[in-house]
This record gives structure tokens, sequence and C-alpha cells, in this order.
């Protein structure tokens, strides 16, 4: 088991990070009842963890007998029915999923979901909730037309089932969902946090972690907590005994994207860009977030530019981000992003020295 999984903190008084946040939580808890949630906050700031201990505290441990199965939905959407499957994870007091991966057919899985549920109540035992809970993750990418479904579904099985929605950014979930939910906001980590956050891993390991290589990870990190956890296992396996001027270990995905970088810059041409094609779709099969990918990659072909091009870069960078969002295939649009900086940075080349 990943050390990110394997000590993860399953009970609010245990979080070591957001601990104002924890009690804010425990205190709701304790009220008898709990409103639906929203949780937002970058990727990494430990939303998932709060979530996780918050159905502890309020079911038991049997929130932890979790089963995960893909699973089919027959939905009715008009005069057609539709079988979409989407992989759960589930326990006798909630259910986990992600509506996006539906695609244009997020706003009838968002329906058919939380009718169902509205049907099978857990039994109130032991002081337990007569509610289940939904957790919905990465609301943000969900449809206008799925976020305004679930505002209207949600109203009227609030007495069956209580959603806790999940997203990194709350601008783009609409009011009318907001303004039903408590709004709980996830900040990410400091790097002081995160170095402690190691040093107990480390502890719990066994481990002997100097205080300033934990710290450089923590740096490297960009205060994602999750990443920072993961690297540290990743210098393990690549060198222990640890020391001071050790080098912190970056995923492959990322020194893959170094590559393409490097790829695109070194030659402009129809050859070069279905070569780079082939290999931001093996990032995408092998499951890295394309908005993460753009992100990446406009980070390292902006280290290699002179400053007249970055703006129009920039630019061009966020007007794909944005098709990307409202599109189907991202591989089409990290595609034109590529070919339209290939263009302009050829266009530069020539115009420099001819």
């Amino acid at each position: 088991m990943l050390w990110v999984d394997k000590y993860r903190p399953h009970a609010l008084d245990k979080v070591m990070v957001h601990v104002e946040e924890a009690q804010q939580l425990k205190q709701l808890v304790a009220q008898g009842d709990c409103p639906h949630l929203l949780f937002y906050g970058p990727s990494g700031a430990g939303k998932k963890t709060l979530i996780i201990a918050l159905l502890r505290e309020m079911y038991g441990a049997g929130a932890e007998k979790i089963k995960v199965e893909n699973k089919p939905w027959k939905i009715e959407a008009g005069t057609r029915k539709l079988e979409v499957e989407l992989t759960t994870i589930s326990s006798n007091y909630h259910v986990e999923l992600n509506p996006s991966d539906a695609g244009f057919q997020d706003r009838y899985v968002v329906q058919e979901i939380i009718k169902e549920m509205a049907k099978s109540r857990p039994l109130d035992v032991a002081g337990n909730k007569s509610f289940k809970v939904l957790v919905l993750n990465e609301v943000d990418r969900l449809s206008k037309e799925a976020q305004h479904s679930l505002r209207r579904t949600m109203e009227k099985y609030s007495s069956a089932c209580r959603l806790i929605l999940c997203c990194n950014s709350a601008s783009k979930v609409i009011e009318a969902v907001r303004s039903r939910c408590l709004n709980i906001r996830i900040s990410a980590p400091s790097k002081e946090e995160i170095v402690k956050v190691l040093q107990h891993v480390a502890k719990k390991e066994g481990l002997q972690l100097p205080l300033g290589f934990a710290a450089r990870i923590a740096l490297s990190s960009n205060r994602n907590l999750r990443r920072a956890i993961l690297s540290l296992e990743a210098c393990k396996v690549h060198q222990y005994p640890f020391t001071e001027d050790q080098s912190v270990q970056s995923a492959d995905w990322e020194q893959y994207i170094v590559e393409i970088a490097s790829d695109i810059v070194n030659e402009q041409s129809p050859k070069r860009l279905f070569l780079v094609r082939g290999k931001l779709y093996e990032l995408l099969v092998n499951c890295i977030p394309p908005e993460i990918v753009l992100k990446r990659l406009l980070l390292e072909l902006m280290k290699k530019l002179d400053s007249e091009l970055k703006h129009e870069v920039c630019h061009w960078a966020a007007y794909y981000e944005h098709r990307m969002q409202r599109g189907q295939k991202a591989i089409f649009h990290l595609e034109a992003f590529v070919a339209k900086f290939m263009s302009i940075y050829k266009r530069f080349l020539i115009a420099t020295f001819g």
C-alpha cells in the first residue's frame, strides 16, 4: 500500500493539517444533523482525507468497509434509454463516484443515483444517521445542465440523503448549488505543515529523515501534500539512508512532459507534431488529467521562451484550456495548443534569424 493511503488519518481528531476545519466538522456531527457540504480547494490539500474522517465520525468503522465496483446505470433520457457504466466506491452508509466521467450524460446520472439512494435508507442503529451520504467528486467539471439537475434533486430528496460535493474550484459551481451547501474551503498546506507530516510518516516507517531534505521535498511539491508523500516514498526507493543534498525524485510523467517540451522546441514540423501527439495520448491513457498535462507543458515551454513570446503563449494556453473544458476529446485541444505553439515559435525564429 502506498504511504499516502497507509497513513491517511481516518478520524477527525487525528488530522494533522486543517485542524480547525476538522473541529468544525466534529461539531456539526455532534449536533445530530449535517447539511449538504461543499469542500473546495487545490489538489492535494486534504479534501478527501477530511471527507473520509467525517464519514468515520458519522457512521463509525462501518463507513470504512467499502467495495469498489463498475456499476451499470440504466437511465431514461426522454424517449431514449441510456446505459452508463461508472466506477463507484460504496459502503452501507455512503456512495462515492465521479459523475463527470459520464460526459454529456452526467445530468441523467446525477438524477438517477440520488433517486436510487433515496429508496434505500440505512437503518438507524446505534445512533447512526437515518440518511445516506452521496460523495460527488469533481463537481466543478459537471455541465451546467447537470448542476441545475443536481440542485433540484438535492432539494427533493434532502430528507433521505446528504450530499458531500468535492471540487478544486468553487467558482465553476453554480450559485444555486453553492447556496444550498455549507461551503468549506480547504487551503493548500504550508511548507511547515508538509514537513511535519513527512516527519510523521518517516517516523512510522522507522526512517531517519534530515530536516533540510524534508524541506526541499515540501518546496518541490508546490504545497501538494499528496505529491510530497509520494515523492518521499520514491526517494526512499531510490536511495536510503537519506542525505541532506539528495536529489528529490520527480514523477515519471513529469520527466516525460519535459521530453515533450524539448521535442516541440527542437523541431516544428507536421512529423514532429504527430510524434508529440502520440506522447500526449500516452499520458492521457495513463490517467494523467489533461488540465495537468497542459499546465505542466506550458510551464516547461515557458522556461525555453524569450519574454516577448510568453504573453502570447499564455493567452493560447488559456484559450485551449477553456475549449478543453467544454469539449469531449482532450487530445484534440492539447494537439491544437502544440500546433499553435509551433506556429508562433517558428515565426519568431524566422523573424529573428531569417
